[in-house]
């Protein structure tokens, strides 16, 4: 059993809440404390692991119980934490949108888990979800305009600066996401 100092729920919740509770939990915390995050949200793994990665924070690891994903993270020290970095390189979706119907050439990559896909996705986009993107980065070509796109911005977000990081230099975010997507869709 992981003893944790603070237990917070976020059950229930959607990219990118789980995220914004922890958060502000952490910031009333002590450094060195250890919070818990219980979350139903498929993708919130990805989400918890980027975050702290991105923060300095300490992702602990998650231990799944039924259908309740139970995050650890440890709060880092003032001079451990870093800023939250946002991809610089952005695109809205009417931008996207007005660039797919004109059917340029581009790879939008969907981030998001497999069953946000299924239900509403961009026609021609490839599903390759966060936590699989390290994995999976050799099935893209880093010298192609690559638009990324999860729910809200924020796992997109992520996703290009680990693109960034390792080369991809034609890579933008789409930062309203799928929830401001008002262009044509498919699903299966």
């Amino acid at each position: 059993m992981v003893k944790s100092d603070v237990q917070l729920d976020a059950k229930g919740l959607a990219c990118p809440m789980p995220i914004v509770k922890t958060k502000k939990a952490m910031d009333v915390m002590s450094s060195g404390q250890v919070v818990e995050v219980q979350s139903t949200d498929k993708g919130s793994l990805a989400d918890m692991q980027g975050w702290t990665k991105n923060t300095g924070h300490q992702y602990l690891g998650t231990i799944s119980e039924g259908d309740v994903f139970k995050h650890f993270i440890r709060k880092a020290n003032a001079n451990e934490v870093l800023e939250e970095r946002l991809y610089p390189h952005t695109v809205t979706n009417e931008e996207l949108e007005a660039m797919v119907e004109s059917n340029e050439t581009m790879t939008i990559i969907d981030v998001r888990e497999p069953a946000e896909f299924a239900f509403n996705r961009i026609p021609g986009a490839m599903s390759i979800p966060f936590g699989e993107l390290e994995s999976r980065i050799n099935e893209l070509n880093a010298e192609e305009n690559i638009y990324v796109i999860c729910h809200t911005g924020h796992r997109s977000d992520m996703a290009c600066q680990l693109l960034a990081e390792q080369g991809f230099i034609n890579t933008k975010n789409v930062k309203d996401g799928m929830s401001g997507w008002t262009g044509s869709t498919e699903k299966n």
